[in-house]
């Protein structure tokens, strides 16, 4: 049986894709898959299990990366095409049966693309990072260590908790007495963005970071690395981005910032996850007209109450 997964180009998107995959690797156990995805998030689903081809869809001007697609399945008769896109590809191939995704949805998008193929209760995502790469980070993150991560990223600067603000946190959280306390600090951020991150490093002794930037860039394998040491962590606490799904995904508990970014439709998945804001994305948009592009929609998030959260989850789990 071959089938033609076809998902995102974004890193959260793909890895919230990753329980639908899942979910069809055990319905269908004799299946070969076939992923078509952006060269980002290839390391996310080379490892997994009966995947014997990556395609990387690199965007390319008038829609030529779909034609590169069409180009290279066309000729191939597909029992199932997935399309996680929407896009007129999953129509043209030669497929006994189609599942199409529509682009608008009111449920969380692990449901939304849970529903595509009639999963219910959905699969959580998850992550493959190979063998090699939980052998590295065993090497980084020992048994026994324990280890905050942090990250602090994301993709437009309205989504970014003040910096000075993680800094605070983890300084309470690792400080004498604290809930981790002397732990290390994983900071986890993607490429170009190690002089954002430098006030968080200056707080942290350098005998206790664990640095994990440039590590998400296209085409970077590293990305199963940072995978494999989320499986490793004790708590992750991030803005909403790609990263803080694949913490979620790798098992961490996991503590999700959100400002002008709807938490209904992609808080962190799981049942050691949580999120946490300030004001209402409602209040955010009805002021601003777009929660996208005002300086930071997260100023009315404070610092006692993330480090609240974070206590409380640290006690669940």
């Amino acid at each position: 049986m071959k089938i033609l997964f076809i998902t995102s180009t974004r890193l959260g998107d793909a890895v919230l894709s990753t329980g639908l995959l899942a979910g069809l690797m055990e319905r269908y156990p004799d299946a070969r898959f076939t992923i078509a995805c952006g060269p980002v998030v290839v390391p996310i689903f080379e490892h997994a299990p009966r995947v014997d081809k990556i395609i990387p869809m690199r965007k390319e001007k008038r829609a030529g990366h779909w034609r590169k697609l069409l180009r290279e399945t066309i000729f191939t008769r597909w029992d199932l095409v997935v399309d996680l896109r929407g896009s007129a590809t999953a129509w043209v191939l030669w497929t006994k049966k189609r599942h199409i995704l529509r682009a608008n949805h009111t449920d969380h998008r692990v449901l939304h693309n849970a529903s595509v193929a009639g999963f219910e209760p959905a699969r959580a995502p998850c992550v493959w990072p190979g063998e090699a790469s939980r052998k590295d980070a065993t090497a980084l993150i020992p048994d026994g260590r324990q280890v905050l991560a942090i990250g602090p990223s994301a993709a437009w600067p309205s989504k970014m908790w003040p910096l000075e603000r993680f800094v605070e946190l983890v300084t309470r959280l690792t400080a004498r007495g604290g809930p981790m306390e002397d732990a290390y600090v994983l900071i986890s951020a993607g490429p170009n963005e190690r002089e954002q991150c430098a006030p968080l490093l200056a707080a942290i002794p350098k005998d206790r970071q664990i640095i994990m930037i440039d590590k998400s860039g296209p085409e970077s394998g590293e990305l199963s690395l940072v995978a494999a040491a989320f499986e490793r962590v004790r708590l992750y606490v991030g803005n909403d981005s790609g990263l803080m799904h694949l913490a979620a995904a790798a098992g961490a508990p996991t503590l999700g910032l959100f400002g002008p970014t709807s938490d209904k439709l992609y808080d962190p998945w799981g049942e050691k996850c949580v999120s946490v804001r300030g004001r209402s994305q409602e209040d955010i948009v009805a002021e601003t007209g777009t929660g996208y592009f005002v300086a930071n929609g997260m100023q009315d998030l404070t610092v006692d109450k993330v480090y609240e959260e974070a206590c409380k989850l640290l006690t669940r789990t």
